[in-house]
């Protein structure tokens, strides 16, 4: 990252695929097919979970999980073939999108071919067994990167073979258990290819870090790793958000935690928000389908300084989450937001959103913030609790268009009321 992540990627909507789920066929020329769709969304990138061949040994599910991966030049059949691959690469660019791959450089399946090739590449346990260093993840065995130097050859050419194919981006998972030399050594391996690549970090939340640390690994923190990506999970809040999810925890707390971004990160921070991923459980299932909370939530993840990503599948509110390690094909039968997702991207693509000084607080039940730059200022009222209620402006006495419906809001000496419907106005 540094100093020359643009700040106008906070403009981007990803939109994130897990190809096996996403349609009844499962395959890349069924996606090649939904294209316009995702298109339509106003969507940057197309980020694909990992398409490789999957492993049989230790295999979770009937057909395994994708980060369990076998060969990281090979496609995985059930998707389709290398040249269906090249073509949903070539359809992705003609229609103004680019293409984003996940990365798994932590650990492959226990049957990869690099571990029968190269089994100096891998980490061994205090019995000299290939092991991991997180007990729940018994489908994979880590790499040691200490090991041996060909390693870091190794996958550092993978990444550029994929850059070459026209790869625009990589996502890598759990990028914190990654030595930074290495990172930083890729990064500009690739960028030397292709300088515009993107780079986006699923970093690890703070006790997970904790507990790896604490167990005697390395474990690098977000400020490490924003020395390297472009965009991060914004796994830091994810607590803090889960909690008042679960009503376990206040909407203050989240709000704050939100905040503390803006001094822990450089200047030019871009975090990735996103109300669900393949991780973590639909939006829509938390909020019982409520369509008022889903409409909030959704404008203000948004409305959040940062890049948005949407999980195939939330725009149609889908409350089930898909099942990571079987055929689960995402259901499209839920209330249709897309409408909503398109006209938030085209809202907030406003240069205010990237360039304008941000604030956040939570007040009365609801979370509302503001950029301002110069002589303008945007503000944002998200009624995430469905309170009601009077919110203090410094506004005086005015009428305002809420930029999502078109509709008219009554600022009336400071105070406006709030409504079940998230709105978003300029002063």
């Amino acid at each position: 990252m540094g100093k020359n992540t643009r700040i106008n990627l906070r403009h981007l909507l990803i939109y994130q695929v897990y190809v096996r789920n996403h349609t009844e066929e499962g395959t890349f020329n069924a996606l090649i097919e939904d294209l316009e769709r995702i298109k339509d969304l106003g969507t940057d990138v197309v980020y694909l979970l990992p398409i490789h061949p999957i492993g049989e040994e230790n295999r979770k599910g009937k057909l395994g999980s994708p980060y369990a991966i076998k060969d990281y030049y090979g496609i995985n059949p059930e998707l389709g073939t290398l040249e269906d691959f090249k073509r949903l690469i070539a359809e992705v660019h003609g229609k103004g999108m680019k293409i984003m791959m996940d990365i798994v450089f932590n650990h492959t399946s226990p049957d990869s071919l690099l571990r029968q090739k190269h089994p100096e590449y891998f980490y061994r346990n205090q019995e000299n067994d290939f092991a991991n260093r997180v007990g729940e993840w018994w489908d994979i065995i880590d790499f040691d990167y200490q090991r041996d130097e060909g390693l870091w050859k190794y996958l550092i050419d993978n990444l550029i073979y994929w850059t070459k194919l026209g790869v625009d981006g990589f996502r890598f998972d759990v990028s914190s258990f990654l030595p930074l030399d290495f990172l930083k050594k890729a990064h500009k391996a690739v960028h030397t290819i292709n300088p515009d690549t993107l780079w986006l970090s699923e970093s690890v939340h703070e006790q997970f870090l904790r507990l790896i640390r604490n167990t005697g690994f390395e474990c690098l923190s977000e400020c490490e790793l924003y020395q390297v990506f472009d965009l991060a999970y914004d796994y830091d809040v994810h607590p803090e958000f889960e909690a008042f999810l679960k009503s376990e925890g206040s909407l203050e707390e989240y709000a704050k935690a939100v905040m503390r971004q803006e001094v822990m990160y450089p200047k030019n921070y871009v975090k990735m928000r996103n109300l669900e991923n393949h991780d973590f459980g639909r939006i829509a299932g938390f909020v019982n389908g409520d369509e008022d909370l889903l409409e909030n939530w959704h404008a203000f993840s948004f409305f959040n300084k940062g890049a948005t990503m949407i999980f195939s599948g939330g725009e149609f509110s889908a409350s089930k989450h898909p099942d990571l390690f079987n055929k689960d094909t995402i259901s499209r039968e839920g209330k249709d937001i897309s409408g909503l997702i398109k006209r938030l991207q085209t809202i907030t693509t406003h240069p205010i959103f990237a360039e304008g000084i941000f604030d956040l607080k939570a007040v009365n039940g609801a979370l509302v913030g503001k950029y301002t730059k110069e002589e303008r200022t945007m503000v944002g009222i998200f009624n995430v609790s469905k309170s009601r209620g009077p919110i203090a402006l410094d506004a005086g006495t005015k009428t305002v268009r809420n930029l999502i419906d078109g509709k008219t809001i009554e600022i009336k000496e400071g105070k406006v009321y709030l409504s079940f419907k998230p709105m978003i106005f300029e002063l």
